[in-house]
């Protein structure tokens, strides 16, 4: 068995190097490849993770969804680990998801930790331990088998936001999921710009927005209005 890390970018220089230099460091034997797939960078996001070791792939589209997609479709390992550019899993990651299917999981994540001393994100910390819709995020990582992510039909590229929670709610059914003890390390930029208290307000938006069947493009517009995000 063995592993294909597959991690859509855009713009992501100060971040893309270090992540594939460590998940090369850390990859135990089981990680086979490191797929980048590029949305259209126009910083040095590309060079950096080539001369990391990566394999860059560019995106005919651009969006996480397409981009996440993509990779997967040019992936030759037997498990897809999908991790954001900003976000450090544990060091033990290639034989945690080993472990885990060898127990009978299909898929699953990391519950988060951030970087930043904030204590309210210590409320995020704890809320990703629940296995609910407002505990889980694209940040924690997600791993699983080729053959059900080929089987769930990848994720819904007309997604520009929730693509993530959509596949998983779409993927899990009848599957075993698997949560684990341990933390992924999240970026906190987004709260460098924007209060505690404003990001949790947009996300309870977004939220109950996706759960009321808006639209694409109604969320994606919400968000900005809300977040000053880079």
């Amino acid at each position: 068995m063995s592993i294909s890390v597959i991690i859509p970018t855009l713009n992501e220089v100060s971040a893309i190097s270090f992540l594939v230099n460590y998940l090369f460091q850390n990859g135990a034997g089981f990680l086979k490849e490191i797929i980048v797939s590029d949305g259209g960078s126009t910083d040095n996001t590309q060079a950096a993770a080539i001369g990391a070791g990566a394999r860059v792939i560019a995106s005919p589209e651009r969006g996480r969804a397409s981009q996440m997609n993509y990779g997967a479709s040019v992936a030759s390992g037997d498990v897809f680990y999908f991790v954001h550019a900003d976000t450090i899993p544990p060091a033990s990651y290639a034989g945690d998801i080993m472990a885990a299917l060898d127990e009978g999981y299909d898929l699953g994540r990391y519950r988060s930790e951030y970087q930043s001393d904030r204590w309210l994100l210590k409320i995020n910390a704890f809320l990703s331990k629940l296995d609910t819709l407002e505990g889980m995020g694209g940040d924690q990582t997600l791993f699983i088998s080729r053959k059900l992510f080929q089987e769930s039909g990848g994720f819904d590229k007309s997604l520009k936001i929730m693509e993530e929670f959509e596949f998983c709610a779409r993927a899990r059914k009848n599957r075993k999921y698997k949560i684990f003890n341990k933390a992924a390390s999240i970026s906190a930029r987004k709260y460098e710009t924007n209060s505690w208290f404003t990001i949790q307000k947009a996300n309870y938006r977004i939220f109950r927005m996706y759960k009321s069947g808006a639209s694409q493009e109604s969320m994606v517009k919400a968000y900005k209005e809300m977040l000053h995000y880079r």
